[in-house]
């Protein structure tokens, strides 16, 4: 689809060339303006913000390979394409390795153009988006717990400060790896609350352990229990206890949580005096417990009692580009651990990481950003550093050559599948616009 808005810098010394170029580009919905002169161009882009260079690779004053190197400098993410003669592979690697985004071949074949424009200019948005999110991250409050600008993140933020004063249960739900406790942290924070936040994991301890690490114990109450231990309700008062993974817990142990948050005492384990609490519950689970309650391993009482407020969590392959604002915290963060200044994600990778589909949620990026800062070799996590599933992820290809310099063989196939792709398969007519004979071409196509 044509980004109608785009506006393209055409370099090109054959006037005749350079007005059935503007003029096909215009009639695509291109902004264009055409000069025939790089020190032409100079002036252009001191005025104008372009989202593309169209240059031919020999122009009066400086070739096109000078001019992409030189801009490649000043101006890094503003994608050139080349035009060169028709053959001119070793033209066309040069030009790439000074820093060209793509190139193509005369006599041009407007249509195959209007494919590489679009292609570069999506590479454009893309590398601008990124530029922005790791802008954002930068500005951001170091203290803030919940990162992303997508609808359903805003609408999360929203309802945590519209409850968090609200001293009432709040279930938290949502799959693994979504940012339970983190949200359980926020609603705490913006509480007001004065005591502390503990959590504990439901499904971390035995039964016998559990009651004691809830409830406490006095001296003596089983083997072991050599001193009097206050529970986490009593550490948690005036403050907020975050039970994690509530479906697990024991079906004994829950009516002696649902009389805890109903009474607001305790009493410990072994213990005859009762303890005042005034704790806040915030409960979380990935598991449906709804369904735990209608197989009766969960009670319906104490579901309702937790359940007075529900949170949902959107996975992450729902939140859109905060998996980029997330990747550019999470290079920030770790970064310095590897002893790396690394400044953000090449756009083939910020493309691969958000088309991934994210079983394991937040969780599972922070890993993959962790293990691309422990193998990256340049200031940019690229596609390679990423682990191999993305990389052999089907979506859209990542631009030969973008990772590291393309070699003659690359840019060679590259040439040959454009020719076949023209050509419709024709392998006669390819051999004949190629100068091979129709054996060289079969041998050059079946490697």
């Amino acid at each position: 689809m044509v980004e109608t808005q785009a506006r393209i810098l055409i370099i090109e010394d054959d006037q005749a060339f350079l007005d059935l170029l503007r003029e096909t580009l215009t009639r695509r919905g291109y902004q264009t303006d055409c000069v025939t002169r790089t020190a032409d161009a100079d002036q252009q882009m001191q005025r104008i913000d372009y989202d593309l260079i169209l240059t031919d690779i020999n122009i009066p004053g400086e070739t096109g390979t000078d001019f992409c190197a030189r801009l490649q400098q000043t101006l890094p993410d503003l994608p050139v394409l080349v035009m060169t003669a028709f053959g001119s592979l070793e033209t066309a690697i040069e030009a790439l390795r000074a820093g060209a985004y793509d190139f193509i071949t005369k006599p041009v074949d407007l249509d195959l153009l209007g494919i590489s424009l679009e292609r570069a200019l999506q590479h454009r948005r893309l590398t601008r988006q990124v530029r922005l999110l790791e802008e954002q991250v930068k500005k951001a409050d170091a203290t803030q717990e919940l990162i992303g600008n997508s609808p359903a993140l805003i609408k999360l933020r929203e309802q945590i400060s519209r409850l968090a004063p609200v001293n009432t249960s709040v279930m938290i739900s949502g799959e693994s790896g979504t940012g339970k406790e983190l949200v359980a942290r926020a609603l705490h924070h913006q509480s007001g609350r004065k005591g502390r936040f503990i959590a504990i994991n439901c499904a971390a301890l035995p039964e016998s352990l559990l009651e004691s690490e809830l409830f406490g114990h006095a001296k003596g109450a089983f083997t072991d229990a050599h001193l009097e231990r206050r529970g986490l309700f009593v550490e948690a008062d005036g403050g907020t206890l975050f039970l994690d993974e509530i479906a697990e817990l024991p079906l004994a142990l829950q009516p002696k949580l649902l009389r805890a948050l109903e009474e607001r005492r305790v009493r410990p384990l072994g213990g005859s005096i009762e303890i005042d609490c005034d704790v806040r519950i915030l409960a979380a689970s990935h598991r449906d417990l709804k369904e735990a309650v209608a197989s009766g391993a969960f009670r319906d009482d104490l579901y309702y009692r937790l359940n007075v407020i529900e949170l949902q969590l959107p996975p992450l392959a729902d939140r859109g580009n905060d998996i980029l604002l997330l990747a550019s915290r999470f290079i920030t963060e770790l970064a310095p651990r590897f002893n790396k200044r690394v400044e953000g994600l090449s756009a083939p990778a910020a493309a691969r990481l958000l088309s991934w589909k994210w079983p394991g949620n937040v969780r599972e990026l922070r890993n993959v950003i962790e293990r691309g800062l422990a193998l990256c070799r340049h200031d940019q996590i690229t596609l390679e550093d990423l682990p191999e599933p993305l990389q052999k992820q089907k979506g859209a290809p990542a631009r030969p050559g973008a990772e590291s310099q393309p070699t003659l063989a690359e840019v060679e196939a590259r040439y040959l599948a454009q020719i076949m792709e023209e050509t419709e398969g024709n392998r006669t007519l390819a051999a004949k616009i190629l100068g091979i004979d129709r054996k060289t071409l079969y041998r050059k196509l079946n490697p």
